[in-house]
């Protein structure tokens, strides 16, 4: 063969390898994008314990997996539900069945999450909730694309509560949001103190997002309980324990026992004002090697370090996306069963599981807020005083108020 042919015969060759490579471009791009959404409180009482860095987070899930899956692109949308159950149902409506969203991530708090999975529900779309934290998601409101991630009254109440009674804490006052999910965890709380052996005197229900807790804490203090059971979360719990100190209740003997608190609070309220509370969290950044590691990734984006909401959130986005990969689909049943049949390795959780109520099962922790003198500087919080396996921490199977759940 003569080097002209030779040489037109590998041009030839080139070109085909060309054309095929760029239509296998322009199949990728035809693809449409694969679209999640977070409804979040970008704005409100609960924006740093979710907000901008669970946006942050779940961004910075989808970039190590690749930025694509099944030949599409992977987008993040993000909405603020401005803490409305009203609006957050209204986005979720919007996002289904006009954007194209396939699965809905975090909807911070209780009422919302609540309002946005009846949506999800019954269009049969998956949802994962990290923020918020009432056990009515994995019970009444349960559904077969419903997941409940990081933590929930049930597990707060049973790893705070008892520890706290079994301490010596054995009478209790509640001071709650007046909302699905303050109910849920004073109820929660409730049961476990008086199931160990310990007496509830009384409660007061506050709204969302009050900046004066005078009154209410007033009726705390004259309850003369040991303990003083925070039901809220964010914002009312920040400015109550704040409040509380200028109202010298730890001094005069009663100890404040906030009943869902992040460390982005801590740092809020000062470790002078926290020191020696008792919490219960799904997740701190100076955990392990795993959690440092994903924190310095973290704070190089927000400039502080990730709540558990939000280190769940980049825990369950990676968790989907693999999901997907594995079943060759974005069906969500086919999804739905590999995301219960596979177990959750990562940074977040060891050995995690979903559960057919939805309910994600894993380790939770009881920590003890640090004296001023014992931290090494901002955010180091918190000393680990016990591990619990999710088995204990979490509402057992059987108790299960979901209809999913075969009895």
């Amino acid at each position: 063969m003569s080097r002209t042919i030779r040489g037109a015969a590998a041009s030839l060759f080139m070109l085909a390898s060309a054309l095929t490579l760029s239509a296998g471009v322009a199949d990728a791009q035809s693809k449409p994008p694969l679209k999640i959404g977070g409804i979040l409180d970008m704005s409100s009482l609960y924006a740093d314990i979710t907000g901008p860095g669970s946006e942050t987070a779940a961004k910075m899930a989808v970039e190590d997996f690749g930025g694509e899956v099944l030949g599409r692109k992977i987008e993040v949308l993000a909405a603020d539900h401005l803490n409305k159950a009203d609006l957050a149902a209204n986005i979720a409506r919007d996002m289904l069945d006009n954007q194209g969203v396939e699965m809905i991530w975090d909807v911070a708090a209780s009422a919302t999450a609540l309002a946005a999975g009846e949506i999800a529900k019954a269009r049969n779309k998956i949802i994962i909730f990290n923020g918020p934290g009432s056990v009515r998601l994995s019970n009444e409101a349960c559904g077969p694309y419903t997941v409940h991630y990081v933590f929930d009254t049930f597990a707060q109440a049973n790893v705070t509560g008892l520890a706290a009674v079994k301490s010596g804490l054995d009478s209790w006052f509640f001071l709650t949001a007046d909302y699905a999910f303050g109910q849920d965890l004073e109820k929660d709380t409730s049961a476990v103190v008086v199931k160990s052996g310990g007496k509830v005197l009384g409660s007061v229900r506050h709204p969302l997002n009050t900046s004066d807790f005078s009154s209410f804490l007033l009726q705390a203090q004259a309850s003369k309980a040991k303990v003083i059971g925070l039901a809220n979360a964010g914002g009312d719990t920040i400015n109550a324990i704040k409040q509380a100190a200028e109202f010298g209740l730890t001094k005069g003997g009663q100890k404040l026992s906030p009943l869902l608190a992040f460390v982005s609070d801590i740092d809020s309220v000062g470790l002078e004002t926290a020191q020696g509370l008792l919490v219960a969290e799904a997740f701190y950044w100076d955990l392990n090697d795993d959690t440092r590691a994903f924190t310095k990734r973290f704070m190089a984006r927000t400039k502080r370090v990730p709540t558990s909401a939000q280190a769940g959130v980049y825990s369950s986005v990676t968790h989907y996306l693999k999901a997907v990969k594995a079943a060759g689909t974005t069906d969500p049943d086919a999804v739905m069963k590999l995301m219960r049949a596979t177990d959750i390795d990562d940074m977040f959780a060891k050995g995690g599981r979903i559960r057919e109520d939805g309910r994600m099962v894993h380790d939770m922790y009881l920590f003890e807020v640090k004296k001023p003198s014992e931290s090494k500087g901002k955010s180091d919080d918190y000393k680990l005083l016990a591990t619990v396996p999710g088995n204990e921490a979490f509402q057992p199977l059987e108790a299960s108020r979901c209809p999913l759940v075969k009895k």
